[in-house]
């Protein structure tokens, strides 16, 4: 995007009308811009019936029901219309969801870690990394294994950090 573009957007947004919301300026702005690519003759609504490809570009496919119930909350006066006020409400619900979501795998994932951290030293070998991935994809060849050790071990040192195994794990 270019920078006027980017710019024209923040002209455009009242972020204190959002606050409520809970996203960030960033997520705002990225919901501006996907409203703003769907109101083509720039009338400042969007048909309701975009609302499932929409929400399926933030990569959450819904069943037909589930997307009937959200356009019946959403087009509470049923003109068939969505305005960018109700837009970014329905899609904040939605990027707080996965927030949480990544929370709570991010979580899990700092516990899997300690669990193999026995000592709390905030690392564990490549050796015992081995094991886990043996474990997890027993057809893997050990040449496989060494190569997924090198990209998983970024620097080297023998051992995998906290911010290495979880980039393995969610990368």
């Amino acid at each position: 995007m270019s920078k006027a573009k980017a710019e024209k957007i923040d002209d455009d947004l009242d972020y204190e009308a959002f606050k409520k919301l809970d996203i960030s300026k960033d997520q705002l702005k990225m919901l501006k811009q996907i409203f703003d690519s769907f109101d083509l003759e720039k009338k400042g609504e969007i048909s309701v019936d975009m609302i499932g490809q929409i929400l399926d570009m933030l990569g959450h496919q819904l069943s037909a029901d589930e997307l009937a119930a959200i356009i019946r909350e959403i087009d509470e006066d049923g003109n068939g219309v969505m305005s960018f006020d109700e837009f970014a409400n329905l899609a904040a619900r939605f990027l707080i969801e996965e927030e949480e979501d990544t929370e709570a795998i991010l979580r899990e994932l700092k516990d899997a870690f300690r669990l193999y951290d026995k000592e709390g030293l905030g690392y564990i070998g490549v050796d015992l990394l081995r094991d886990i991935l043996k474990e997890l994809e027993p057809a893997l060849s050990v040449t496989e294994l060494n190569e997924m050790i090198r990209e998983i071990d970024t620097d080297n040192s023998g051992t995998v950090d906290w911010d290495e195994f979880k980039a393995m794990m969610i990368g």
